[in-house]
């Protein structure tokens, strides 16, 4: 049965809670895979170790991974005046361009410069709402992997150090463009990829570049009036066909994290899974009806946020919101670098 709550009966103060500031996760764990893992069918949670996957998943399941990889997006420099500025990377345009938020005291105008990380210098091309346009002097994917520092999110509250470097990335990670880890799949190593394989679980992929707007807030009540930020994706053939045989086995299809859930979704969205790059905005809320995906492996997200509401909208308002009363109380360790959850649909046990 899915969630009953439409999307209009609810606002954002809905999907708020009270978060005790030592459950956010600033460092990873020594080990990838050493995360707990809470399980939630409906109303019914069971506290497992992420090294228990393979029990909790059956022979015939498919595991989705989104295997995009975390640019350098972050880059700090100073204006033509002089003045202080910090430019976050939202996507690549083309081999000279991006589309980037500038952090500065006072917004740059269109036709001046950024000297960026003592290294090379941006023109400011325009502005686009919250986001600028800038014109690199050279392959910008090239400066940014080479001067540019890993793009922690704010919460975290520090710089990325040198193990961040590895940890803050998938082992799996293959195609640059994010400016976040699709965080769910960081607790997979892999010794874990092997034993779910040895176990009859098939692996596919799909690729979901996380934009900047991932950490913008919502900023009205009425979530009707909110407007998802657009990322870029691609669904391979071989992933589609996967998808389709483990429907046709009886097997469930288990996205690693909300970037591959919107994936599918977004592909489907049509009613029919499509292969290709696309562009998706997709705001999934509570009273969405699933195409694609049977489970969901997930990190536990901010107070607020849209990815809390995608898996209320998955696993149902009331289930979820008990759900995280029952991690504080656990003491689970939160977001990025936090626990996780395993949640099934509630028609598709």
């Amino acid at each position: 049965m899915q969630p009953a709550e439409p999307r209009s009966a609810l606002t954002l103060a809905d999907f708020d809670y009270v978060l005790p500031p030592e459950l956010i996760a600033r460092v990873p764990l020594p080990q990838r895979s050493a995360s707990r893992l809470l399980e939630m069918n409906g109303a019914r949670f069971h506290d497992h170790n992420f090294t228990d996957l393979p029990k909790l998943l059956r022979r015939g399941d498919l595991l989705v991974l989104n295997d995009s990889r975390v640019l350098h997006a972050r880059l700090l420099g100073r204006k033509d005046s002089g003045g202080q500025v910090e430019v976050l990377i939202e996507r690549l345009e083309g081999r000279a361009e991006a589309i980037a938020q500038v952090r500065a005291s006072k917004s740059p105008k269109a036709g001046s410069r950024l000297q960026l990380e003592d290294a090379f210098e941006v023109d400011v091309l325009g502005r686009d709402g919250e986001f600028y346009r800038l014109r690199f002097p050279g392959d910008a994917a090239e400066l940014i992997e080479r001067h540019g520092r890993l793009p922690l999110p704010p919460y975290i509250e520090r710089m990325a150090e040198a193990g961040d470097e590895t940890r803050y990335q998938t082992v799996f990670a293959r195609e640059k463009g994010s400016v976040a880890a699709p965080t769910a799949g960081l607790h997979f190593d892999h010794e874990l990829l092997a034993a779910l394989r040895e176990g009859g679980v098939a692996i596919a992929h799909v690729t979901l570049h996380v934009g900047a707007g991932t950490f913008q807030p919502v900023r009205t009540e009425n979530l009707a009036e909110h407007r998802m930020h657009t990322e870029r994706y691609t669904v391979p053939a071989a992933t589609a066909e996967a998808i389709a045989a483990t429907r046709a086995a009886g097997g469930r299809v288990i996205a690693v994290g909300t970037t591959t859930l919107r994936t599918l979704e977004g592909a489907a969205v049509d009613g029919e899974l499509k292969v290709g790059a696309g562009e998706t905005a997709i705001f999934i809320t509570p009273g969405y009806r699933f195409r694609v995906v049977d489970s969901l492996i997930t990190n536990f997200h901010l107070p607020k946020s849209t990815l809390l509401m995608l898996v209320s909208a998955f696993g149902g308002f009331e289930p979820v919101r008990a759900a995280y009363r029952h991690a504080i109380a656990e003491r689970y360790r939160f977001f990025s670098y936090g626990d996780a959850m395993l949640l099934h649909r509630m028609d598709s046990q």
